[in-house]
């Protein structure tokens, strides 16, 4: 089967009804143009790194605007629409960095919550601790739609590798990976991370980003991304403001990329041996 698919990218500020505004124009965008899944950033809701400012917006997944906004956008376009992560409150008051997938009737098929937490201190000055306000998820998620099966993931959970291993050992033949990557480890590290997910895999890899200058402050790396299973970048966008890629994902690549080098099926079991430490002052040979 061949289908349309679109990463949209964002510069989502503080306030979620400007946000879900903007989301509902680029998802448009991206369904008149033919994609039946399209995917938004993480953080898709705001990008506000002000805990206070951040606490005031916060809903439960019931009242959350992102959710309705989407539910209602995937069941007007007749579309699956993929919300790569928005911020949801939990009892515990803590928070979920949570992606969603609506179907074309607008039922929530599936959720996720983002398992690695971004604790990094970077060259630049720039600290994060995530794990400070965000509770990580538990669980890898699979969805079997009818077009594809689609592994999830969000931003950091991209330099996990054995995450979508897992999830392509399950069926994968989408891995996602919505973000908002920061300028400096994006430059570094993005396109190669995306590529080498694709490749190890034999899978596509749907990125759609966060890009610019926010409200917050903060700056994002852009390059929305859709990657194709032999490691070949198949559409991307530039380095700040809003767009819309797309492009086709063919099921029939990913077995044939599968069917050439079939690393998933060749993967052993192995145990690990320590060496023991060398004498000192000695050389063994």
């Amino acid at each position: 089967m061949v289908f349309k698919a679109a990463a949209v990218q964002m510069c989502s500020g503080v306030d979620p009804v400007k946000n879900a505004e903007s989301m509902a124009r680029l998802v448009r965008d991206a369904a008149s143009q033919g994609a039946i899944y399209v995917q938004t950033p993480e953080m898709t809701g705001a990008v506000q790194k002000d805990r206070a400012g951040l606490a005031e917006i916060l809903r439960d997944e019931e009242t959350d605007l992102i959710v309705k906004a989407a539910s209602e956008l995937a069941k007007e376009l007749k579309i699956h629409l993929h919300v790569g992560s928005t911020a949801i409150k939990l009892a515990d008051g803590k928070i979920a960095n949570r992606a969603f997938l609506f179907g074309p009737d607008g039922a929530k098929i599936t959720s996720y919550d983002k398992i690695h937490m971004f604790d990094v201190d970077l060259d630049n000055g720039e600290s994060w601790r995530e794990s400070a306000v965000y509770r990580p998820g538990e669980r890898a998620v699979v969805a079997d739609l009818p077009f594809a099966k689609l592994g999830f993931g969000v931003c950091y959970d991209v330099r996990f590798p054995h995450l979508f291993r897992t999830e392509a050992m399950a069926g994968a033949e989408i891995l996602t990976t919505p973000a908002a990557f920061t300028k400096q480890t994006g430059e570094a590290h993005w396109e190669i991370l995306l590529r080498a997910r694709a490749i190890e895999n034999g899978a596509y890899v749907i990125s759609a980003a966060q890009a610019g200058v926010h409200e917050d402050g903060r700056e994002t790396f852009g390059h929305s991304m859709i990657v194709g299973p032999w490691g070949k970048v198949l559409a991307s966008a530039g380095g700040s403001g809003e767009a819309v890629v797309i492009a086709d994902i063919d099921l029939e690549a990913v077995k044939a990329c599968r069917a050439k080098i079939p690393n998933l099926k060749n993967g052993r079991d192995f145990q690990l041996d320590i060496a023991p430490q060398l004498a000192k002052g000695g050389v063994t040979v």
